[in-house]
Formats: structure tokens, C-alpha cells, sequence
């Protein structure tokens, strides 16, 4: 089978810059100039920063717009198993023939110039949004916000910041205060800005900066509120009471992700129709997610086969909280993570639920830790800890011993992909 033509110019486009991450808008601005400023031409933008939930905030945006009746546009990172989950138009991902239109344009436009394969492509989605008809445009940040490539859009409808916490120290610094800054740099003047759970360091930096930028806010414990009660969401703000279902995504912190989305699209005019739509139709792949068919499920057997995405220590919470209140069964995790991330941290508070850890590298991924590091992290937390060659191998060992057991696939977006990919 050839390889998708937009397969080979994206393998281009990774030669442009000797960096995979170097945040600056100056290549952003200098190719959209070129390609005519697309990014002032799109349908009403809602900008989402944050460490954890922005891409299940999006998707329950998104499903909240279209309960609504309304056409959206969609842009997150990374994608699992194919480029074209990045690239959402009006409700359906990219095509082939479309995908590889707006790369070719953008590749030829940049002329050679130094540019990051994630600043070239936000390029191409940006030039994808603006020839299509849609309502709302959805921006998920890649990195950070003040200088992340997303951050491009001078008047959005609204931007949201969802929980902040201590990731890519490298990049953005080595406190929440100064994470918190540049996550709310996506804040722009009179724009209403959506701010989920935060520490109160985090929160301070942000109400300062919505407070030079005139930026009304709407902050969860202030201005509105969500919780479970009696297995029913319910939130509250200053426009009253709603009643609705718990999210079809699972885990106590999917709760509040909803409660980001509802805040969101009350800010917009949206009723209480589109804030049910948001919890009850939202998909989100890789986030806690039951496995119910492939390969790999087959070879699970009778045991339960989970996957997820999370990779920081605020993750590894989220994980926990969900394993508490899962019936009581034996799990075991198959846990790949990149070098670049806490593992300990991570796998700290999972330790608490894990009958063991499985350890593996991430195929094909440079930044892998090696198996033996991530199962040498795992003792250090408490875990009793192996290494397997591969994930299919690593469920093999665990359903011939417990064949009843709970197996969660988890430590890196990566290795969620190259599940999906291989198990579809």
C-alpha cells in the first residue's frame, strides 16, 4: 500500500526547523502573512489553554455546538493514530485530497524559510478554516499560549483556561505562577476568558492578566460551579441551576472538564439542550477508554482492557480517582511513558491501585524511556514492577496469570496512538 501523499510532504515539513519545540510567533506571522492572514477570516474562535481537559473541554464544546444545531471547526494535538484527527471541518476530519492541498500551499509558501512542523501545519489547519463555511471555530493550544502557534487570533469569542499544573517545565518554566502565565496568554482584551479548577498561584496570575486586558472572567468557585450529586452533573452560576447527566466520559474529573464546556457555551447564549448535549454526547478516544474490539482485545481474553492518554502527575490523580470507583478486581497497568515527563509523579498516586506495572518502550518514538527505567520507577513508588517486550506480550503474561484482570494500556498519548493504530 503507497504511502498517503500527505504522509510524504508532513515528513518534509518535520525538516524545516532542527527543533521540534521552539516557541516564538515570528515564523507564524511571517507565513500567514504570506498565505493572506487565514486566521482573520474564521468562523467565531473559542481559544482552550491548560495542562489537563483541554481536549475533552473541546469535545464537549463542540458536542454542545452541535446539539445546538450549530457547524464547527476543530484543531487539536496531537492526533493518536492518523494527522487528519487534528484538522476537523464543520464536523467531519479532514480528507485525504484536502489535508494535502493546504500542506502542499503552505510548504510552498514558506519557501524554504526555518519553521516548526507544529507552527507549518496550525498553518494549514488555519487555511482549511477559513475556506469553509462553519459556526465556531475551536483552537486547542499545543503548547503553552502566549507563544504557542495557536495564539494567532486577535479577537476570539472566548477563551477558556483549563487546569493548570506543573508540565513542560523546559519550556514554560519551573513554577505554576509562571506556567499560569504563559497558559493565559491566550487572554485578549474584552474577551471573555472561562477558568476551570486552579491553584491559588495560578489563579492569581491569571485574574492579573484578565485584569490589564479588561477580560471578564468566569471562574469556577466564584462565578460557577459543578459537582456530582446522587449520580446526577449539577452546575449553577449566576443564570440558575441545571440538572443534567453525568458525562459520557468517564471519571470524576470529566465532571469539572463538563463543568468547563457548560460555563463555556452559558457564556455564548447556549441553553440548557446544548449543556446536556455536551455531557452526554462528547467522545473523546484515548481518555479512559474501554477497548471493546481489535486484536489486542481478543488476546485480553475475559480481562477488562482500558487505555489512556494522561502522562503528568495531575493525570495519574485523575487515573486514580476513576480506579477507586471501578468494581474491585485486579489491575495491572502496561505503562510506556517519554523521557521528558515525571514518571514518578505520574505513577505515584496509581500505585495505590495497581496490582503491577508492565513496562514497555513506545515503538518507533525516539524520546522513549527505555522499559527497564519505567519499571525501575515503578519500585521506587511502591509497584511491583516487570519489563515486557511489547504491549501484546505484556497482556499476554497478565491474562495467563489473572485472567479475570482490569489491564490499563496508559503513560503517554504516543503509545495510546500506536494502540489505536495497531489495534483497529
Amino acid at each position: 500500500m503507497s504511502q498517503p501523499t500527505s504522509d510524504i510532504i508532513l515528513d518534509r515539513m518535520m525538516a524545516l526547523h532542527p527543533k521540534i519545540i521552539d516557541l516564538t510567533l515570528d515564523r507564524m506571522l511571517r507565513l500567514l502573512e504570506a498565505l493572506g492572514n487565514p486566521q482573520d477570516s474564521l468562523p467565531p474562535v473559542i481559544h482552550i489553554a491548560g495542562t489537563n481537559g483541554k481536549g475533552s473541554t473541546q469535545a464537549m464544546i463542540r458536542a454542545g455546538l452541535e446539539a445546538a444545531g450549530k457547524t464547527v471547526h476543530a484543531y487539536t494535538s496531537p492526533h493518536l493514530a492518523r494527522f487528519h484527527e487534528r484538522i476537523r471541518l464543520a464536523g467531519e476530519l479532514i480528507s485525504e485530497d484536502a489535508l494535502t492541498a493546504v500542506l502542499d500551499e503552505c510548504y510552498a509558501a514558506n519557501g524554504g524559510e526555518n519553521i516548526t512542523y507544529f507552527e507549518i501545519t496550525t498553518c494549514a489547519a488555519l487555511l482549511a478554516f477559513s475556506r469553509s463555511p462553519a459556526d465556531y471555530t475551536l483552537l486547542e493550544v499545543g503548547l503553552g499560549g502566549r507563544l504557542d502557534a495557536t495564539n494567532v487570533i486577535a479577537q476570539p469569542a472566548a477563551t477558556v483556561i483549563t487546569p493548570v499544573d506543573l508540565d513542560h517545565q523546559q519550556f514554560l518554566g519551573d513554577t505554576l505562577a509562571e506556567i499560569a502565565g504563559e497558559k493565559a496568554g491566550i487572554i485578549k482584551r474584552r474577551v471573555p476568558c472561562i477558568v476551570g479548577p486552579q491553584q491559588e498561584a495560578g489563579l492569581e496570575v491569571i485574574e492579573a492578566i484578565a485584569a490589564r486586558n479588561m477580560a471578564k472572567l468566569s471562574v469556577y468557585g466564584q462565578h460557577w460551579q459543578v459537582s456530582r450529586e446522587a449520580g446526577r452533573l449539577i452546575y449553577q452560576d449566576e443564570q440558575g441551576l441545571l440538572d443534567l447527566p453525568l458525562p459520557a466520559l468517564p471519571g470524576l474529573h470529566q465532571v469539572q472538564n463538563a463543568g468547563g464546556a457548560i460555563a463555556t457555551l452559558r457564556a455564548l447564549g447556549f441553553d440548557a439542550a446544548a449543556c446536556e448535549g455536551a455531557v452526554t454526547d462528547a467522545q473523546w478516544p484515548a481518555r479512559m477508554q474501554r477497548l471493546k474490539t481489535g486484536p489486542l482485545v481478543e488476546a485480553a481474553g475475559q480481562a477488562e482492557l482500558w487505555l489512556d492518554g494522561g502522562h503528568n502527575p495531575a493525570a495519574g490523580h485523575a487515573i486514580a480517582a476513576l480506579l477507586a470507583e471501578l468494581p474491585k478486581v485486579p489491575t495491572y497497568l502496561v505503562c510506556g511513558m517519554l523521557n521528558t515527563k515525571d514518571i514518578e509523579g505520574y505513577l505515584r498516586p496509581l500505585a495505590l491501585h495497581a496490582t503491577a506495572l508492565n513496562a514497555v518502550s513506545i515503538p518507533g518514538e525516539a524520546a522513549t524511556l527505555p522499559a527497564a527505567v519505567t519499571a525501575d520507577a515503578a519500585r521506587k513508588v511502591g509497584m511491583q514492577a516487570s519489563e515486557a517486550a511489547d504491549v501484546a506480550t505484556a497482556i499476554a503474561d497478565i491474562v495467563a496469570m489473572t485472567p479475570h484482570a482490569r489491564i490499563l494500556i496508559c503513560g503517554s498519548l504516543y503509545l495510546a496512538g500506536n494502540i489505536l493504530r495497531s489495534n483497529g
